[in-house]
């Protein structure tokens, strides 16, 4: 379960998407709570209003007679929803309580008049209007309020009111409590909410990811094709940004390719007439050291030639038998006298640079025969990557201290040990290797061999299948 969870969490979509659902979600809940607070407060000052209008006419009525004749209008005070009385004072029967009746009274009845509004504690509900039956356990939200409101002979007139309470916030179906009608369309308010955050988040990830996958695909192919600069101005903005930053590092890559390429062929020429000319020194020992030294150099020419075309190769990409490319290579390996061992079968195709492809692969049999005396070379559907061929050369050699694995792919990069300059090479091989199996978006990686020797690992991406049966694969 934490495993999914983190799963889901990682994607920026999914956490715009919760972020906007739960930013909505709480925005809504807030303005319906303030919402409801004001349908309340306009209920309560209505019901106010209403109070004070029947106070206000039952006090001019009184005020209009005289002291004898209220007795009559008092007793019929019943029929106007409250009960009325003369007093001689306020009562302290009752607790005092601010209210807003009082300014609405004294601004309908005069400030001069003394009023005096307080909560009855202990409030008995009023019979039901036409003798219906309360239901069981829902009782009436009623307060009872006594209002003190002094006449125009300063005589004390004491009202005793029922006011209705408050309603509800939640109100079901026929005013039951803690069901609320409205569920349904609150539930289809916050899944409306959720659909529309889910699109919002998918817009805004979807450009994000075409970067990325378009950075990736740079990484694999310099001359893949530029982004579309279209959508809103921030998305074309970085598309174009990105665009001209993959035709800077294009045009950086042929320069230097171009540059490298450059000198070492134009080093073949004074090379080829020195080589010429040390055939007339007399000293014979001189003479082949001379040699010697010169084909060290014509060597690093050619393998600075093999850099500049790993670096930008234009050769087309084909469809190929990974099968049959493998096992021509060995074969060749074979015929020159080398000891190799190819095991494996996968009946697969991918698509490369074939001679490119082949070159990584010579590379990295001649490391192991110049190292290791012999190779053994296997071929399988790689068990940890899908959808990927994986090429296994281990060689019998003392193998490669750990804390360097990383660093002989460095150009020129020599060890101190047996693999050094006078076991021959110019420390490209293993560079141009893998420049070779990044353009064609491969992994190549060294380890030690668990019983001596290195092995190399190249796992090649799978592009499509075939079902050709495999010939048998080259041993010597």
């Amino acid at each position: 379960m934490k495993h999914i969870f983190s799963s889901f969490f990682s994607s920026m979509a999914n956490r715009v998407f919760l972020i906007l659902l739960a930013g909505i979600v709480v925005a809504t809940v807030t303005t319906t709570w303030l919402a409801s607070n004001e349908r309340r407060n306009t209920l309560k000052e209505i019901r106010y209003q209403h109070v004070a209008e029947r106070v206000e006419q039952f006090v001019q009525a009184l005020d209009e007679i005289s002291p004898e004749a209220r007795r009559n209008v008092l007793q019929a005070a019943g029929s106007f929803g409250f009960e009325a009385a003369m007093v001689d004072s306020v009562g302290d029967t009752v607790s005092r309580s601010a209210s807003p009746m009082v300014d609405i009274l004294k601004a309908r009845l005069g400030a001069d008049r003394q009023i005096v509004v307080q909560r009855e504690s202990d409030c008995t509900p009023r019979p039901p209007h036409n003798n219906l039956p309360v239901p069981a356990g829902k009782p009436r939200m009623e307060t009872c309020r006594v209002i003190y409101v002094s006449l125009q002979d300063k005589a004390l007139l004491r009202l005793r009111l029922h006011i209705p309470g408050e309603p509800p916030t939640w109100r079901g179906r026929g005013g039951d409590m803690g069901s609320f009608s409205g569920t349904p369309y609150i539930l289809l308010f916050l899944v409306l909410i959720a659909m529309l955050a889910y699109v919002v988040a998918r817009m805004t990830a979807r450009p994000i990811k075409q970067l990325a996958s378009a950075a990736t695909e740079l990484g694999r192919d310099i001359d893949h094709p530029p982004l579309a600069e279209k959508g809103p101005t921030e998305i074309r903005l970085a598309a174009k940004a990105f665009n001209a930053m993959q035709a800077r590092i294009r045009r950086q890559i042929q320069h230097r390719t171009h540059m490298l390429a450059a000198i070492t062929h134009d080093l073949q020429t004074p090379l080829t007439r020195l080589r010429l000319r040390l055939e007339k020194v007399s000293d014979g020992e001189l003479q082949q050291k001379l040699i010697d030294d010169l084909a060290v150099m014509q060597g690093m020419v050619r393998e600075g030639l093999d850099l500049a075309r790993s670096m930008d190769s234009s050769e087309p990409m084909q469809r190929l038998d990974i099968d049959s490319l493998l096992d021509s290579v060995c074969a060749d390996a074979s015929d020159a006298g080398q000891q190799v061992q190819l095991t494996g079968t996968t009946r697969s195709f991918i698509v490369a640079q074939p001679n490119a492809l082949r070159r990584c692969l010579t590379n990295l049999l001649d490391n192991a025969f110049k190292y290791g005396q012999r190779a053994d070379v296997t071929i399988a559907l790689d068990d940890l990557l899908p959808n990927r061929v994986l090429i296994c050369i281990r060689d019998y050699g003392p193998g490669i201290p750990e804390d360097q694995l990383e660093a002989v792919f460095d150009p020129f990069y020599r060890l101190e040990t047996s693999r050094s300059r006078d076991t021959g090479g110019t420390g490209l091989g293993l560079t141009i290797a893998r420049n070779i199996a990044e353009n064609h978006g491969a992994l190549l990686n060294l380890r030690n061999y668990r019983n001596g020797g290195l092995e190399v690992l190249l796992s090649l991406p799978l592009r499509q299948s075939g079902g050709r049966t495999r010939s048998k694969p080259a041993q010597s």
